[in-house]
Order: C-alpha cells, then sequence, then structure tokens
C-alpha cells in the first residue's frame, strides 16, 4: 500500500478541489439528492448513492456504512454487506427545531480507501 493510500485513513476524506474531481474521489464521496428547502417538523426525503462512479462492492473492496447526521447529531446508519447490497439508499427524515438553516452531512467507509464526507446545506421553513 502506498503512503498515499495509508493517508485515506487519516481522518475524513473531502474533495480536495471541486473544479477538479479525481477519480478516486468521484469513486468514493456520497452525493446527497434531497430538496434544498424543507418544511419544519414533516418528513422529506433523503437519497444516498456513493460514488458518480459506481463503487465496487466485491469481497475484498467494499463500502462498510453510510451515516446521516444534520450537523454533529446522529440521524441514521446504514449498514452494507458486500456482494449482495449495493451503496444507495433513500430514508426520510424530520427536521424540525429553531435553526433556519442546517447543515446534512453524509459520512461512509469503503474497507479499503477510509472514511468520506460530503455536506448539504438545507434551509428549514415553518
Amino acid at each position: 500500500m502506498s503512503e498515499k493510500e495509508k493517508s485515506l485513513f487519516c481522518g475524513i476524506n473531502r474533495v480536495k478541489d471541486a473544479e477538479n474531481i479525481t477519480e478516486l474521489e468521484n469513486k468514493h464521496l456520497p452525493f446527497i439528492m434531497c430538496p434544498d428547502e424543507v418544511k419544519s417538523g414533516e418528513p422529506f426525503e433523503v437519497r444516498i448513492k456513493v460514488g458518480e462512479i459506481p463503487h465496487v462492492m466485491l469481497d475484498g473492496h467494499f463500502i462498510q456504512w453510510i451515516d446521516v447526521y444534520f450537523g454533529e447529531s446522529f440521524y441514521a446508519r446504514v449498514e452494507l454487506t458486500p456482494v449482495v447490497t449495493l451503496p444507495e439508499f433513500s430514508l426520510f427524515l424530520v427536521k424540525g427545531g429553531k435553526h433556519r438553516k442546517s447543515t446534512l452531512r453524509v459520512v461512509e467507509r469503503c474497507n479499503l480507501h477510509g472514511q468520506w464526507e460530503s455536506i448539504k446545506e438545507i434551509t428549514v421553513k415553518e
């Protein structure tokens, strides 16, 4: 394993240059698909898919889990099994409270390339 690959396990990986996304980033970044604006207290659908280039799910190389947060608050985890699952799913969330802007964070872990994070800002309306 190269020094570059070892460094992938030091913390959470994010896009380094949004104008120049690498193949490794395209295979590992969680894509968050949901409304930019939601109504407080009402459920809304969030679709998550790992990789614009589909990530493999082989016995030796796969996405182990995907976590969903609002800010630092944990909301959900999906654990995956190689070969028989795909690293994509939908869930319904409810956002309430006094904050009118909230950051939806998705963190996933690849067994060979560490943790990867994407974020999406959401506006919460009354």
